[in-house]
């Protein structure tokens, strides 16, 4: 799978991320949304990841059942278990009204665990060697000029 490819799937997880983080600045601050939007950006990092291993990530939401595939290429998947499985009850509830009660320790909570698994060991090296190299492909050799 092409590097721009998978980057774009993190990029997108950041953009759920920063989408939650700006809930915070809100009045009253939306909750459910604020966890929709973590749990949004856990499974495009997780779906990236499957991308980067030659998977076609399945059109799912339950984090739990992606980190599992995850765990199949890397066993330290298994550390962020629980906090997919949290965050995947985000992942529809809050889109219908009294489906879910969400608290203010509950959205922390959410933000939280989505900002391990966006840090998470394996997801972060990925990213890392993926820019990385696709700044070296962009960069000019010694020997071209510079204009």
């Amino acid at each position: 799978m092409e590097s721009k490819y998978i980057l774009e799937w993190f990029h997108f997880g950041d953009t759920d991320l920063k989408y939650a983080e700006h809930g915070l600045s809100m009045h009253p601050q939306p909750y459910e949304l604020i966890c929709y939007h973590c749990q949004q950006s856990a499974e495009k990092y997780l779906k990236g990841y499957l991308f980067y291993n030659g998977v076609e990530a399945p059109k799912i939401h339950l984090l739990d059942k992606l980190c599992e595939m995850c765990s199949e290429y890397d066993d330290r998947f298994d550390e962020i278990t629980k906090q997919c499985a949290v965050l995947t009850a985000y992942g529809v509830q809050p889109r219908y009204p009294d489906e879910i009660y969400v608290d203010k320790e509950l959205m922390q909570q959410a933000l939280s665990y989505a900002k391990l698994i966006k840090e998470f060991t394996p997801l972060a090296g990925i990213r890392q060697e993926l820019e990385q190299g696709i700044k070296e492909e962009s960069a000019p050799l010694e020997d071209d000029p510079v204009e």
